[in-house]
């Protein structure tokens, strides 16, 4: 048979069956340890749930297939899987990061990693000259990337800044949360790593807090980031790996029907006489267009940010107005959410006041434009 489409296989999540029970939904194993043989060994290969739960197979494969690497792992949320890459560096390495990213790990990057050790510069990573000349040859072990970037949603050439980091002899890791397995794959691009905060598109149902890492080859530095996750305990529960598995399952009907909708919201709104900017890849005027053309397929994602006219103020207004979109931090459910982003964030960020952050869900695209149309009204009389 041919080799199966990254539809079928989330869909079927790989066809795996209970061997036992023939059961197509997999048990939830729920044990923290298991029992030695006779003689003192675990011919299971499992011994404590910290180090191997039975759980994580199934979710870890698909992902793992569905990004085209070698290993998966889970951990308990997506800071969690992020930061574990970091700590399985050196103190005294250096990594860079980009300017605009999500605003926790960024927070964490400048507080904790660098009190840790590390030592860590910030880059517009749109900027490849920039980036070259922030690189230490020999002493960089680690750049970060993230596209779309959270809020402003910039582009990164994921294969012009893996050159330049491989060129340095260092890794690179994607943070690929925005883009999911639907429309980018960035280790086919040439990262090493890929990050998923999986509380967003890969379960969908705002039901969870888990995160995900998958490498292109399971090497030593994969090794050193599974030792940080077995010993610093960073693992998800059985039940919200169960809970991951249903949502992977549903992965590319919602996204495809999501980001549709936030094509025709970000066409729509770009001619709102209230607005001044809609921030998203999906537009010909965006300045990161022609990049995400090439390496996302089929869609650009189903997150966009607004500017408000009338600064902070209008924009808070905006969203105090809108009925059917949510008030409320994250993205990827299945709901619309709308957050004034530059509230949740702190003096360093490069959030605009007047921006407002769309997490387009899979509601009917009109009603989702009329209840925001109607918000901006209001907040401009």
């Amino acid at each position: 048979m041919s080799q199966k489409k990254p539809e079928t296989i989330a869909a079927q999540a790989l066809g795996w069956i209970d061997e036992r029970t023939r059961a197509i939904a997999p048990a939830i194993h729920a044990s923290s340890t298991f029992q030695r043989d006779a003689d003192n060994q675990y011919r299971s290969g499992r011994n404590y749930a910290r180090a191997d739960n039975p759980a994580f197979d199934q979710p870890e494969a698909v992902l793992a297939a569905l990004e085209k690497g070698e290993a998966a792992m889970l951990f308990a949320s997506g800071m969690a899987a992020a930061t574990s890459v970091f700590l399985a560096l050196a103190p005294g390495d250096h990594v860079v990061a980009p300017k605009v990213m999500y605003w926790s790990l960024r927070h964490w990057l400048a507080t904790f990693a660098t009190n840790w050790g590390l030592s860590v510069d910030f880059v517009d990573m749109t900027d490849l000259a920039a980036l070259g000349r922030t690189m230490r040859p020999g002493k960089t072990r680690l750049v970060w990337v993230e596209t779309p970037a959270n809020p402003l949603w910039d582009i990164v050439d994921i294969e012009a800044v893996a050159a330049i980091a491989h060129g340095a002899g260092a890794r690179l890791a994607v943070d690929s949360t925005v883009a999911t397995p639907v429309f980018s794959r960035p280790l086919e691009l040439g990262a090493d790593l890929v990050m998923h905060s999986a509380t967003k598109y890969l379960n969908g149902h705002s039901d969870l807090v888990a995160g995900a890492l998958v490498t292109r080859t399971k090497d030593e530095a994969w090794e050193r980031i599974a030792v940080v996750r077995k010993q610093g305990g960073g693992i998800l529960g059985s039940f919200e790996a169960w809970l991951l598995l249903r949502g992977l399952r549903t992965l590319f009907p919602r996204v495809r029907t999501a980001a549709a909708n936030a094509l025709t919201l970000a066409r729509s709104l770009a001619a709102n006489p209230n607005i001044s900017h809609v921030l998203y890849p999906g537009l010909p005027q965006f300045p990161g267009y022609a990049i995400a053309l090439r390496q996302m397929t089929g869609g650009f994602g189903a997150m966009l940010s607004i500017r408000v006219k009338g600064a902070a103020q209008a924009a808070i207004a905006t969203a105090a107005h809108v009925e059917i979109w949510k008030r409320a931090t994250s993205l990827g459910g299945v709901e619309s959410l709308i957050e004034h982003r530059a509230s949740v964030e702190d003096a360093a960020s490069l959030c605009p006041p007047d921006l407002l952050r769309l997490s387009v869900g899979i509601e009917d695209a009109g009603d989702l434009l009329a209840d925001l149309e109607r918000a901006l009204t209001l907040a401009h009389r």
